[in-house]
């Protein structure tokens, strides 16, 4: 279906005018972004758009931006400065959820000739034929409302990777009141699951071996067409020729003890889940309007390690938010303590204009934010290097993904923990191919353990 659409809008474009051309791509943020620019990418290939090296000078510069904090607001500015900066004369694109929520400020950012929100990315292509002849002002477009972002654009690729990620959904209907993801990308909507069947078969043809499902809010898959997540992910666990599944993101509160004992004993759903918690502290998941309380959270991470006792666990956590008092973040820190989970993804809150959190009192000192993080920081590198310990000597199965020339191979095994193969002993047919290993110690680093090759499995 993604294919379908892809060449019916390139058959109404007159596609003469990017021959030859070249194209930068620049991405801030998730992995769904990545996914969808990825998707751009291949679209302007086939319309006859080349990706430029890292020497050359682009035609045309696309940027997929983030807006999660104000940190990543500063990130995009930089990002579309130096792009403008490094491709003199390239016609310039800004797209994503900071070009939703603040493309007044962008259209201003001299060199950039055209901001698409949320909705409008969707046709992006379409935009860019208009514009790329004419070029006579900034032009900009955007949805007003929320409640108006409604096109879905479609997308599984992988980009320069091993593999594939499949955008199962987007938007999200929490309206957390930290958070601008709302009002950026809109309500969750998502499409038939016969349509993502059908671009996992077509990434299974193309040769793909593991695909990540990602969106903003997937558990919350089913908004649009009256369907299930649970119905989705055993229909792709159906599709001949994808070995992994990855889940990239499930609310705690939409991750059901049916697809948990589901993907337990699936074919291809891995143990792997990356859920986020946010706050440990009841008071601050309440002030945030979060869906659940930490209770809930923790019989999760129990029922996965009863059915799963090898499951690598990643976990969001928000750390100094307003009304986070010292209390409020050392019941944080206690249960994340106690609980069997692998790896905390930590990040400071960050004021977001027109959000209600703002109208909280309690205001974190960015000093107690950083050494709030700090703390977390070095228990989930505790918790981490045991879950690894746990595997040394161990053989697994290692899905490996290219290395540049002379550098080492690194890879995932089932339960994510990430492999190094000496450059001494990486071959670039091993790229994508499943391999067994036996994992021995830490790398230099600490960032992966150190394989031994055993066979190759496919």
């Amino acid at each position: 279906m993604q294919q379908i659409y892809r060449y019916l809008i390139i058959y109404m474009i007159d596609t003469s005018v990017f021959q030859g051309k070249k194209a930068a791509y620049y991405t801030l943020g998730c992995k769904l972004n990545f996914s969808e620019t990825s998707t751009f990418g291949m679209m302007l290939a086939e319309m006859g758009v080349q990706t430029a090296r890292k020497s050359e000078k682009a035609d045309i510069c696309l940027i997929n931006t983030c807006s999660v904090t104000e940190v990543a607001d500063h990130k995009c500015r930089q990002a579309i400065h130096r792009l403008v900066r490094e491709h003199p004369g390239a016609f310039v694109v800004v797209t994503g959820c900071y070009a939703q929520l603040e493309p007044e400020r962008i259209s201003k950012i001299e060199g950039v000739d055209m901001v698409l929100g949320s909705n409008e990315k969707a046709n992006l292509v379409q935009f860019l034929s208009e514009g790329f002849v004419s070029r006579d002002s900034v032009a900009t477009y955007r949805t007003q409302k929320t409640k108006d972002i409604k096109s879905f654009a479609p997308s599984c690729s992988r980009g320069n990777r091993t593999r594939y990620f499949l955008k199962v959904q987007d938007g999200c209907d929490y309206f957390c009141t930290y958070c601008t993801i709302p009002y950026a990308r809109g309500f969750s909507r998502n499409p038939t699951i016969a349509s993502l069947v059908a671009q996992a078969e077509q990434a299974a043809r193309e040769g793909g071996k593991e695909i990540v499902l990602t969106g903003v809010n997937i558990g919350d898959f089913g908004k649009t067409t009256g369907e299930q997540f649970i119905d989705l992910v055993k229909a792709l666990d159906q599709v001949e020729g994808i070995r992994r599944y990855r889940i990239s993101s499930l609310e705690p509160d939409l991750l059901s003890d049916e697809l948990i004992d589901y993907c337990a004993h699936s074919r291809a759903f891995m143990p792997h889940y990356h859920i986020p918690l946010q706050s440990g502290s009841d008071t601050v998941l309440k002030l945030m309007h979060r869906h659940y309380d930490r209770q809930l959270f923790a019989d999760k991470i129990q029922h996965i390690k009863s059915v799963m006792p090898d499951a690598f666990i990643g976990v969001d956590v928000m750390v100094g938010c307003r009304g986070e008092t010292p209390e409020c973040f050392e019941e944080t820190y206690e249960l994340l303590g106690s609980l069997d989970v692998t790896q905390l993804h930590v990040f400071p809150y960050s004021e977001r204009p027109g959000t209600s959190a703002l109208n909280i009192p309690y205001v974190v000192t960015d000093a107690d934010k950083r050494l709030r993080s700090q703390r977390l920081l070095e228990l989930s590198d505790r918790k981490t290097q045991a879950f690894y310990e746990r595997f040394m000597g161990h053989e697994m199965e290692v899905l490996f993904e290219k290395a540049p020339r002379g550098k080492a191979m690194h890879g995932f095994t089932q339960n994510y923990i990430r492999v190094e193969l000496p450059a001494s002993e990486a071959r670039e047919e091993y790229d994508n191919q499943l391999m067994t290993v036996t994992l021995g110690a830490f790398n230099h680093n600490k960032t992966a353990l150190r394989a031994q090759l055993l066979t190759h499995n496919s």
